[in-house]
């Protein structure tokens, strides 16, 4: 019995060795709020969000497949629920089942694994009650397949011939076991037979031709001899343990793996929970193939943001089909790295099969997705921000891939303008230059408007909102980079007051560095 609810035809791997820079994926895009918001405090469900999340796919096909198979569970939730709850109870209950100090002895696993074989035909009749009674319900080439090996495989017979088996291993007539004489007249070839049937008709008993019959009475005081008589019992049923063992252990299997694969998908209703509750708009994604380049969406927004405030958060708008480079300017505390957060969200959510945070969402699949954020000073760095931060880079470029995406979040701000401008210049032109998709959130002027100078048909400019009163919007709209990222009204909003220098409000030709510095750049 297989599940397939991850994938056509293999089982999801929870095992799979994860992305390199998992970890700065991890804190760059705020992915533990995320997983928490899916798991609901579960730990087994949160292993799994951060499995399924990610070691996304980049096959159109799988994501569209598990695409299907959310919908269909968006339905029928309490249905997805009650699966998921009969999987846990049937591997928890194998768990609580004692083996007893005499485990490893043929008659303690043939024992244990009879109780266990009774829960699990409790839970495989459970399964198939919710089969027979709901699969019309489902329409996902998912759903549709597991349900039908559900009908076919747990049958009337196949319970029939569990009870058949049970009842017989039972031994309630004894053991009937042969055995032949081996070397050193030691047994061998222990065998272990079905007892007489005893639904023959007395006659057929009686006439019956009958071996010669030797026995052997042991003495109920005779500990030897009962030691003796136990292992040669466990000798002969020590095959048929063995077999039971591993028919338990195969099932144990299957719902282990239906636990896994479904618990992906409970994550997802936990969090469309939540945010539809806070009227958050959701919408499946349209992937395209890696070779294209599409990126447009209406209503973006940072889901993680979303999960932490309780008012509604602010989306975005953007086409971006046929760019390989998004450069984000604009002033501070406007929503740049918000946005950008937004983008890296939105692309793991996809490309693990899940539903995105916006009106709706058109991108195309990565090979993988990379950030490069600003750290914090870091008093044990034994050299200094720069160079950490090319070091970080250099890590980057040593395994990022063509149709990869990169996503910088105010880098190589630890030097100068001209500097960190040259340095982001190229080794952004050698990105594009490798198929890489770019998103640069930056305050580097020079870097920024030397692009926009070029006209660059395949990259787009945009600017974090300023009203004329100096409040945010926090909406990111197409535009030229700006010479200043208005500083002063961060100034203004905690000192109450403009600051000499950008009171005279030079023009941005003639800014000195010390007003560059007092207007806000980061």
């Amino acid at each position: 019995m297989m599940v397939f609810l991850m994938h056509r035809d293999h089982d999801f791997d929870m095992h799979r060795k994860l992305p390199s820079n998992e970890q700065a994926l991890t804190q760059d895009l705020d992915l533990n709020t995320l997983f928490t918001a899916m798991s609901l405090g579960d730990t087994f469900l949160f292993e799994v969000a951060r499995q399924a999340v990610l070691s996304g796919v980049s096959d159109l096909d799988t994501i569209l497949y598990r695409q299907s198979i959310l919908k269909d569970s968006l339905k029928n939730r309490s249905i997805i629920n009650a699966i998921y709850n009969i999987a846990t109870e049937a591997i928890e209950g194998e768990k609580k089942v004692y083996s007893g100090i005499f485990g490893a002895y043929p008659d303690a696993i043939l024992n244990r694994s009879m109780k266990v074989m009774h829960l699990f035909a409790g839970s495989l009749k459970k399964l198939k009650e919710i089969a027979d009674e709901h699969a019309g319900a489902f329409e996902s080439e998912g759903f549709t397949a597991f349900f039908a090996m559900l009908g076919k495989e747990l049958g009337d017979e196949y319970f029939a011939a569990i009870q058949d088996h049970l009842r017989d291993l039972e031994f309630r007539d004894g053991v009937l076991i042969s055995a032949e004489l081996g070397a050193g007249n030691k047994g061998a070839h222990y065998t272990l037979h079905r007892a007489q049937d005893k639904k023959q008709s007395w006659m057929k008993r009686i006439s019956a031709r009958k071996a010669p019959v030797h026995t052997m009475t042991i003495s109920d005081r005779d500990e030897s001899g009962a030691r003796a008589l136990s292992e040669l019992k466990g000798k002969g049923i020590n095959l048929v343990a063995d077999t039971f063992a591993q028919s338990t252990d195969h099932i144990l299997g299957f719902f282990k793996m239906l636990r896994t694969e479904l618990a992906f998908y409970v994550c997802c209703l936990n969090l469309h929970q939540q945010l539809d509750q806070k009227g958050e708009p959701l919408s499946f994604p349209l992937p395209a193939v890696r070779g294209e380049r599409r990126h447009s969406f209406r209503g973006l927004y940072d889901v993680c943001l979303a999960l932490r405030v309780k008012q509604r958060i602010v989306g975005n708008d953007m086409f971006a089909d046929d760019k390989d480079l998004v450069v984000i300017t604009g002033a501070n505390q406007g929503g740049k790295s918000t946005f950008l957060r937004s983008i890296g969200l939105s692309q793991l959510m996809m490309q693990c099969g899940m539903f995105a945070p916006a009106e709706s969402f058109c991108s195309n699949v990565c090979d993988a997705l990379f950030t490069h954020y600003k750290r914090e000073e870091d008093a044990t760095m034994n050299s200094g921000k720069l160079d950490e931060e090319l070091a970080r880079m250099s890590g980057v470029a040593d395994t990022i891939t063509a149709n990869s995406m990169l996503l910088f979040n105010e880098s190589f701000a630890a030097t100068n303008e001209r500097e960190g401008s040259e340095i982001a210049r190229q080794i952004t032109c050698a990105l594009l230059e490798r198929r890489v998709k770019v998103f640069f959130v930056t305050h580097l002027y020079e870097f920024a408007h030397g692009l926009y100078d070029k006209k660059m048909k395949n990259a787009i400019f945009l600017r974090a909102e300023r009203q004329t009163d100096g409040g945010r919007t926090f909406r990111v709209r197409e535009g030229e980079p700006l010479q200043t990222s208005h500083g002063e009204d961060l100034y203004c909003r905690i000192f109450g007051t403009i600051p000499r220098a950008a009171s005279a409000t030079p023009s941005d030709k003639n800014m000195d560095a010390s007003t560059q510095v007092t207007r806000g750049y980061e």
